[in-house]
């Protein structure tokens, strides 16, 4: 099962794999929403407000950033995980297998 660290959507994961997931983890001047330090994989769940212009840009340059540490970013909006969890879970889950 995954395991995470703290409360979070994503524990109701049935797949399997023994990585740790941490939550709010500062990386390099940002905090991060989740963080696979075995994958290199971040995690980052938006919610309506990141559709607009600024935070979009933001979130771009951002991603630019933290990619060009080697990480792996993944985002997700809210009604991805609020609709379609079990979907997002297994793309994680296949990303963070390729990535190990």
């Amino acid at each position: 099962m995954f395991s995470f660290t703290g409360k979070n959507p994503l524990a109701v994961s049935s797949l399997t794999s023994n990585v740790q997931f941490y939550r709010q983890k500062p990386i390099s001047g940002f905090i991060v929403d989740f963080y696979c330090a075995a994958a290199q994989l971040v995690i980052e769940l938006d919610g309506k407000h990141h559709l607009e212009q600024q935070q979009y840009t933001y979130d771009a340059e951002r991603t630019r950033i933290l990619e060009s540490l080697g990480l792996q970013v993944l985002r997700f909006n809210n009604h991805q995980i609020t609709d379609d969890l079990e979907s997002s879970v297994w793309l994680i889950h296949q990303v963070v297998l390729r990535r190990l």
